[in-house]
């Protein structure tokens, strides 16, 4: 796998990727109904084509030149002193392969004026948790809704301080 910056032709597969992702990770937590709600609204083709555009940010895929295996996107807020990790997804069949680790190193050194990292990440996926506490990332604080304002979906707000 090679990390790059995905494109336009990327995107349903980059979407493909997420509702594959997110039904394995959390049906048993939000049940399949609800997930398929949340990719549905989160992660459209008219969603994912608005991060490729959007000013200050990042939006990766991990490619192996037949699939791709994984993804990113994280945006610059504070001035640029914090970079918000807004997704990090690898397919399940990869996972534990260092792709997430590929795809988070490529985020931090796509913003070198950055101070720290942060993310927010939903308490009962143990796989994540664990893959951030292992990348040095500290639990700072948690929130009611994780992704947008109004999605009552509870989430840890993990952060990591960056190299100056």
């Amino acid at each position: 796998m090679f990390v790059r910056t995905a494109g336009d032709r990327d995107l349903a597969a980059v979407r493909a990727l997420l509702v594959e992702t997110w039904h394995a990770t959390y049906d048993a937590i939000y049940g399949a109904e609800r997930v398929t709600e949340i990719t549905n609204e989160w992660h459209s083709i008219a969603s994912l084509k608005a991060r490729l555009a959007k000013p200050n940010s990042e939006f990766l895929v991990a490619d192996d030149g037949k699939r791709i295996g994984g993804m990113a996107f994280a945006e610059a807020v504070d001035g640029g002193g914090v970079v918000m990790l807004r997704q990090l997804y690898v397919l399940p069949s990869l996972q534990g392969r260092g792709i997430g680790g590929m795809l988070l190193d490529e985020i931090i050194e796509s913003f070198p004026e950055a101070h720290r990292i942060r993310l927010e990440v939903e308490e009962k996926n143990t796989r994540a948790v664990a893959f951030y506490q292992a990348n040095g990332f500290v639990q700072i604080g948690r929130t009611e809704n994780c992704g947008s304002a109004s999605s009552a979906i509870p989430a840890l707000i993990y952060e990591r301080v960056l190299a100056a």
